[in-house]
C-alpha cells in the first residue's frame, strides 16, 4: 500500500521565487539520489513550501529523507479533502488506537491557502470537542502544553493532511547549492565540521584518518550518496598530502579542519591563500560530542 510523506523545509521558502525554483530542484534530486541507493521506490509532488513522497516503504523512506539537507522535518500522513465532515470522519478512527483512558491530547491545526468558512483556531477547537465526545467514556483531557497524543491537521488549499508525528531533519540548504569543499575527519570534532558544512549547502569531500574513518564512511556517507572519502594515515605529513590531492582532484574552494583557537595562525600559513573553514572552533569537546551525537542519530 502506498504511503504519503509530507516534507517540510523552511529556508528554501524564504528565497526568491527564481532561487527557490533551483534550491527545490536540487532537493528533489538528492531525495530520488538517497532512494535509488536505498532502493526505494517512490515519486515527489510539491507545492508551495512543502514536497510530499508517495512512497511503498513508508517508515524506510521516512528514516532515509531524516538525513536529507534542506529538510526541516516530516510526517507519515492521511489526505483527505478541505471539507470540515471528512477531517472529523478520517481523523477519528485514526486517532482511536492512540487515545487510551485518561490520555490528554492537543489538536494542532493549521490552515493556509484557498478559501475555507473556518479559521485554525475553530477547527482545532471543534475538532478537539469531537474527540471529547466521541470518546467521551476514556476521560480524556485537553492539555495544549504537554500532551501524550497530538494531532496534526494541515489544511492546503483543498486538501488536508493528517498526521499524529513530527519526524525532524538536519535542516539547513540541499547539498550543492553551494561550493565544494574538502574536510579532515579525525574524530568527532573533523566529522562535526563536515557535516555543517554540508548543512550549508557545500559538496565535501573527505580525508578521514583511521580514527575517522568509520565516522566518514558509516555516517557522513549516509547523508551524501555522491560523497568522495578517501582514506589516509594518522600522522600529520600524510593527511596533509592527501588534503591537498584531494582538493585538486575535486576542485574545491576550501578546505575544513578541525581546528582550536591557538592552532589557527599555523593552519592559515600552511594553507596559504585556500579559503579555510573551522567552523566547530569555539565549541568545547563536550559540546561537540552532543551536536555529533544529535547529528550522528539522524544517519541510523
Amino acid at each position: 500500500m502506498t504511503t504519503l510523506i509530507l516534507v517540510r523545509y523552511g529556508e528554501l521558502a524564504l528565497k526568491s521565487v527564481p532561487v527557490r525554483r533551483e534550491f527545490e530542484s536540487l532537493l528533489r534530486r538528492n531525495i530520488l539520489d538517497q532512494f535509488v541507493r536505498e532502493r526505494l521506490t517512490g515519486r515527489l509532488r510539491a507545492d508551495h513550501g512543502h514536497l510530499y513522497a508517495e512512497v511503498d516503504d513508508g517508515p524506510r523512506a521516512a528514516r532515509v529523507l531524516q538525513r536529507v539537507f534542506g529538510i526541516t522535518s516530516l510526517s507519515i500522513v492521511h489526505e483527505v479533502p478541505s471539507d470540515r465532515n471528512a477531517i472529523r470522519d478520517r481523523l477519528l478512527p485514526l486517532a482511536e488506537p492512540r487515545l487510551v483512558e485518561g490520555a490528554s491530547f492537543a489538536v494542532r491545526a493549521r490552515r493556509t491557502g484557498g478559501q475555507h468558512p473556518f479559521t485554525s483556531q475553530e477547527l482545532a477547537r471543534d475538532l478537539g470537542g469531537d474527540v471529547l465526545e466521541r470518546f467521551e467514556d476514556r476521560h480524556l483531557r485537553v492539555d495544549l502544553e504537554h500532551p501524550d497524543v497530538e494531532l496534526f491537521v494541515e489544511v492546503r488549499g483543498p486538501r488536508t493532511y493528517l498526521s499524529f508525528d513530527r519526524l525532524r531533519g538536519p535542516g539547513g540548504l540541499p547539498l550543492g547549492v553551494a561550493g565544494r569543499l574538502v574536510a579532515l575527519v579525525d574524530g568527532p570534532r573533523g566529522a562535526l565540521g563536515a557535516f555543517l558544512m554540508m548543512k550549508r549547502g557545500c559538496r565535501v569531500a573527505m580525508v578521514a584518518v583511521p580514527s575517522g574513518e568509520r565516522l566518514a564512511h558509516e555516517v557522513l556517507g549516509r547523508f551524501d550518496p555522491r560523497a568522495d572519502i578517501s582514506t589516509t594515515g594518522g600522522e600529520r605529513s600524510e593527511w596533509e598530502v592527501a588534503m591537498a590531492e584531494v582538493s585538486e582532484r575535486s576542485h574545491a574552494e576550501g578546505v575544513v579542519l578541525p581546528l582550536r583557537v591557538e592552532e589557527y595562525p599555523s593552519a592559515r600559513e600552511l594553507w596559504g591563500e585556500r579559503v579555510l573553514f573551522s567552523p566547530t572552533v569555539g565549541l568545547t569537546d563536550a559540546e561537540v560530542e552532543e551536536r555529533w551525537r544529535n547529528a550522528a542519530a539522524l544517519a541510523e
